[in-house]
Parts: C-alpha cells; sequence; structure tokens
C-alpha cells in the first residue's frame, strides 16, 4: 500500500474538523449535537483519506 502526504486543502480541513471537536469538548460550542471523539474521529478519517488517495 502506497501512501501520499495529503494535500494542503484537505489537510487544513481536517485541522479545522479538529478544531471544532476540540472546542466542543471544552463547551465553547455546545450547540453541536455530537460528541466531541465522533467530531474528532470524522476529522481523522479526512486525514485517513487524504493519505490514502492518490491526488486528492
Amino acid at each position: 500500500m502506497n501512501l501520499s502526504a495529503p494535500t494542503q486543502i484537505v489537510f487544513i480541513i481536517s485541522l479545522v474538523i479538529a478544531v471544532i471537536g476540540l472546542l466542543a469538548a471544552l463547551g465553547v460550542l455546545a450547540f453541536i449535537p455530537f460528541a466531541s471523539v465522533w467530531i474528532m474521529l470524522i476529522a481523522y478519517i479526512v486525514l485517513a483519506a487524504g493519505c490514502l488517495m492518490r491526488g486528492a
């Protein structure tokens, strides 16, 4: 399995999702209906998909 570095836009998108998850964990964004763990998992999945997909 060949892995490649994610593009900058994929990295920034996953970073923004992770920051939203962190803010939800701290209680700043209490209106988000998902648990912060699931938000952080989505950020990790986006980053992993960026590494696995070539040319993404």
